[in-house]
């Protein structure tokens, strides 16, 4: 079950968008103002946010700013302003979807529906899953059962693209005009430093795939079968 976080400072909105959200099969996460949003978002998995921009302590803009920065989880707003300033202020802190009180229960439950749609296409299109390997396009991490490692750009690109193309062969000139980009005036050879960064990183550390040397051809990217 989705949890959703719904931060606002007036109780009816509270008790009449958890009845809708809860009849739709999510769980409400309740909090009445931002300091509060902030200790739910480090205790639960929060899936969507819709969020209240006038509360006390933290308006809707700030804790939207703060949850783009420590989160990456879709966010509506919700106001009583409807004037294109206020919707320009709302879109420039990270909102992804805006609705003016009043609003009807059900097209906030059909944007929370659209919003957790298109986060999860994103999410699949994002994640590579090599056994107990994820690597997040998104994020730019890569993880090892409970381990995160933060590589060196290249090195992420590098190995995102092989895994997205396991058991494929290419030669370094593919590597270089994939990763590098076609007006790279490197060395080829960069790539075979960068396979060997690689090697070093993960060779003790799973089992789950490994790059191997084509000989006369390229690298190629094999997974366990």
């Amino acid at each position: 079950m989705k949890k959703i976080l719904l931060v606002d400072d007036d109780l009816h909105i509270l008790q009449l968008v958890t009845i809708h959200l809860s009849q739709a099969g999510y769980d409400v996460i309740q909090a009445k103002h931002g300091s509060e949003a902030l200790e739910r978002l480090q205790e639960e998995d929060i899936a969507l946010a819709v969020v209240d921009v006038m509360m006390p302590f933290i308006d809707g803009y700030t804790l939207t700013k703060e949850i783009r920065r420590l989160y990456d989880l879709p966010v509506i707003l919700l106001t009583a302003k409807s004037q294109i300033e206020d919707k320009e202020e709302g879109f420039a802190a990270g909102t992804d979807d805006y609705l003016v009180k009043p609003f009807e229960p059900k097209e906030l439950l059909f944007r929370v529906q659209a919003l957790l749609r298109r986060y999860a296409k994103e999410d699949d299109a994002s994640v590579i899953k090599l056994g107990q390997t994820i690597i997040n396009k998104r994020s730019y991490e890569v993880k090892v059962g409970t381990k995160t490692l933060l590589l060196p750009l290249r090195e992420f690109e590098l190995l995102a693209f092989l895994a997205s193309n396991s058991m494929r062969v290419f030669s370094r000139e593919n590597l270089i005009e994939h990763i590098w980009g076609l007006d790279y005036e490197g060395d080829a050879r960069t790539v075979d430093v960068h396979v060997k960064r690689l090697r070093e990183r993960f060779t003790n550390l799973t089992e789950d795939f490994h790059i191997k040397t084509v000989r006369g051809v390229g690298y190629s990217l094999e997974t366990k079968r």
